[in-house]
């Protein structure tokens, strides 16, 4: 009876440690941001609602699957979960970029509201290629570093400029500068050997890749917010008893509203660390800003043919807000 008894207890015990379902998380991000600190928390959250039943290993700084291939590894279910870029997959679908477009929304607040005229369109397209859709949060207002001041377009004429997406590519184009794609952490090499002259991206970015050692001004135009999105494989997602669906979207609400306020405390103490070690922080020339508001419109104008029906339901919604 004794053995019965320990047998069926080993077998108990085989079947909970067989139970537990383990995802890998791949971001292109380091340790250290709070995105990534944000999704850490994310996934204890996940094993806490899920009594350790679900529980989800993050893997940083594109250790596991570079940022290009990151929307297509949770399409086709290589990963369950992921976060990445949304505006770096421009090129695949017009939505995907919406956020990218400059001043339409600048400033958090406007940023939150483009969000939720976006989110029923970008859930649609989400789950067309077999993803759902956890939660977003917005990247720092994205500003213009450079080696040299400018005060006019003029200034960028020539100058070799970092990109991360379509649009900012286009942006770089329409200042006539060259778009060079690289990712965060091939920033710094790229400007040591000449690579890059200027970049368009956020006092973030610009932090955590030590800008002040490579660049001597910060411009913040301020135009437009890029949102991270977590999604998760909708297979998989399915696959969950409905008590971990549950504690996976528990989660994700509580990882949203957080992402969004560190990430506006990450601007504000980006833009004082760049000024302690030296950078010029400040706002763009009156030309400048003229410059950029009319390219600006240009590319919004642009974005909204290329994007069709999907463009005009957001841009719509955000309007009508």
């Amino acid at each position: 009876m004794r053995k019965t008894i320990i047998a069926l207890a080993a077998l108990a015990a085989s079947g909970a440690a067989q139970a537990q379902t383990k995802w890998d998380m791949p971001t292109p991000y380091s340790e250290g941001e709070f995105h990534t600190r944000n999704i850490k928390a994310f996934a204890e959250d996940v094993k806490k609602n899920t009594n350790g039943a679900l529980d989800i290993t993050v893997h940083s700084n594109g250790s596991l699957i570079k940022h290009p291939d990151i929307l297509r590894a949770v399409s086709t279910g290589q990963v369950n979960v992921a976060e990445f870029l949304l505006g770096q997959f421009g090129n695949e679908d017009p939505v995907f970029a919406a956020d990218n477009v400059p001043f339409v929304a600048p400033g958090y607040d406007n940023a939150f509201k483009f969000y939720q005229a976006q989110k029923p369109v970008l859930e649609k397209k989400l789950e067309g290629r077999g993803m759902k859709l956890l939660y977003a949060v917005a990247w720092p207002g994205q500003g213009i570093y450079t080696k040299d001041p400018v005060k006019t377009p003029a200034d960028f004429k020539g100058l070799k400029m970092r990109t991360y997406s379509p649009l900012t590519s286009r942006l770089a184009e329409l200042l006539g500068s060259a778009p060079v794609q690289a990712q965060v952490p091939d920033i710094p090499q790229m400007f040591a050997t000449g690579a890059m002259q200027t970049m368009v991206t956020s006092s973030a970015t610009g932090t955590a890749s030590k800008a002040w050692e490579f660049v001597k001004n910060y411009y913040k135009t301020n135009a437009w917010n890029p949102k991270n999105v977590v999604v998760v494989n909708q297979r998989a997602f399915s696959r969950l008893p409905k008590d971990q669906q549950a504690g996976v979207l528990k989660a994700a609400a509580a990882a949203e509203p957080r992402g969004w306020e560190m990430s506006k405390q990450r601007e504000k103490d980006a833009d004082e660390l760049l000024a302690k070690n030296g950078v010029s922080v400040s706002e763009p020339s009156p030309e400048l800003k003229s410059a950029l508001a009319k390219i600006g419109e240009q590319m919004a104008a642009e974005w909204e043919k290329s994007a069709g029906a999907d463009g005009q339901t957001i841009l719509k919604a955000y309007k009508g807000k």
